[in-house]
């Protein structure tokens, strides 16, 4: 009995003296830690928002196009950001200014040291983190291929994109060493690299691309508004750990984060929905979701700069703003399907501007971090207009120009043209590029070869008499899947 309790003893001894040394040794606080983690995951948990969101925003004939689409630009982000991405973006030791080097090539020496974007959490933690945003961004791109584009080529282009385009953006005002940076901009959690980037990028991309068929563009609604609705809410709810999470702690500047996301979302909702009541005498679900985007959407550089009334005012502001900016896509001929220039690009360049008014130093100052930046117009810092402005045009203009160059180039390459054909645009993305269906609500064949939307005859000797497929020999993709 005595040897037992001497060894219960000793052994929480050795725990006791484990412990202690681990807390001497790390420089983390293991809740900035674990809240990081969690926000990361939240991040990810968008990807499939905006998949949903996408798919049921399309007709029913592409809807399962742009699922793939997003779902596989988001392994092609993870790989480009392992391969060199990070290191692109966020490499300490370039000085350029423009973009990083290939120090941390395939994250060599990213581990424990305080990361480059916070001395809150360490290195591996932060690359993790940032490489959601990453995700996320080129999966805001893949709206651009809507219900033309080829998805084979647009993995080409995610890759490009990553690498010209986001790294560089990214770079800017993120790095210690981004000329953006040095030069005070304030983007809190991504208005530039991910919002213009993505909303502008988009709509390179959809002009580029060209416009779909004009019947295609008659008539033209959603196909599941309630899949829509489900998207927007996974978004929201991932928002909240995009933008809590890049105060990179638990603290108060977080918590400020995700309320000012919380107030934009909710009244961008519902001054874009009273603004299409306005015209249609109905209050839509679309019209609803998309004000909340487009709140969160400006929420994104500005949520952790502002106060809370502010982000009433920002809301309703980028709520009729971005409504009005849907018609920009008729006026200049330019076929952005989903919208993600009035969208992502005037909601990140809203939420930019806002910060010039709006940024508070005793806001920024509630991660106990930054204690001494002052704010904007409200801290009587009257440049900071200048400043955001100056880098909302160098965004902007870098993101088209580079993007339609990315485009265009891989659309010569053989074998890789962007746009499906005529015939393929009219029978739906699924059945040419996928081969599967979204929602099957007839079962027109039980064998894969059956029967297909191009015309074929069903073949008599590949099933029983038991087993007769659905006769269509008129049918069409068309008819069957819109």
């Amino acid at each position: 009995m005595f040897d037992v309790m001497v060894l219960r003893e000793s052994i929480w001894e050795v725990l006791g003296a484990t412990l202690k040394k681990r807390d001497t040794t790390t420089q983390f606080d293991h809740g900035d830690i674990s809240f990081i983690i969690i926000a990361g995951a939240m991040v990810f948990f968008m990807i499939p928002g905006i998949a949903f969101l996408y798919s049921g925003l399309s007709r029913r004939k592409s809807a399962l196009s742009l699922i793939w689409a997003v779902s596989a630009s988001n392994a092609v982000c993870i790989f480009q950001w392992y391969f060199w991405g990070y290191s692109l973006a966020f490499s300490p030791t370039a000085t350029n200014g423009f973009i990083g080097n290939l120090a941390n090539f395939g994250l060599i020496g990213v581990l424990g040291d305080p990361s480059p974007g916070s001395p809150l959490i360490p290195d591996l933690l932060y690359s993790f983190y940032q490489m959601e945003f990453a995700c996320v961004t080129v999966g805001i791109l893949m709206g651009g291929i809507a219900e033309r584009g080829r998805v084979l080529p647009a993995m080409i282009i995610t890759f490009l994109w990553m690498t010209l385009v986001y790294c560089p953006l990214a770079c800017w005002p993120w790095n210690i060493n981004g000329w953006a940076f040095k030069y005070g901009v304030f983007d809190y959690a991504g208005g530039g690299p991910v919002e213009i980037g993505s909303g502008i990028g988009g709509l390179a991309y959809s002009w580029v691309l060209g416009r779909r068929q004009e019947k295609e563009l008659q008539n033209f609604r959603p196909h599941n508004v309630s899949m829509v609705n489900l998207g927007t809410f996974m978004l929201w709810f991932g928002w909240l750990g995009f933008n809590g999470g890049s105060a990179f702690g638990a603290n108060l500047r977080a918590i400020m984060a995700v309320w000012n996301s919380m107030l934009a979302a909710a009244f961008g909702g519902i001054v874009w929905c009273l603004l299409d009541y306005r015209l249609e005498r109905k209050y839509t679900m679309v019209g609803f979701c998309s004000g909340t985007i487009a709140g969160l959407v400006a929420a994104t550089p500005a949520s952790g700069f502002i106060h809370p009334w502010a982000a009433v005012i920002m809301g309703i502001i980028t709520g009729a703003v971005c409504n009005y900016a849907t018609k920009v896509k008729s006026l200049i001929r330019v076929d952005d399907a989903l919208d993600l220039f009035a969208e992502h690009a005037v909601g990140g360049i809203l939420g930019l501007l806002m910060n010039a008014f709006f940024a508070s130093r005793s806001i920024i100052a509630l991660d106990g971090v930054n204690l001494d930046v002052t704010g904007g117009w409200v801290d009587h810092n009257w440049k900071q207009l200048y400043i955001q402005v100056a880098y909302i045009c160098a965004v902007c203009s870098y993101t088209f120009v580079v993007t339609a160059i990315i485009v265009k180039c891989v659309d010569s390459i053989p074998g890789l043209h962007l746009r499906t054909t005529a015939e393929g645009e009219e029978l739906g993305l699924d059945e040419v590029e996928i081969g599967e269906y979204a929602n099957d609500y007839i079962e027109v064949r039980r064998h894969f070869m059956d029967w297909t939307a191009f015309g074929n005859e069903p073949n008599p000797d590949t099933h029983s008499a038991d087993e007769k497929t659905l006769d269509l020999p008129h049918a069409d993709a068309a008819s069957v899947s819109s």
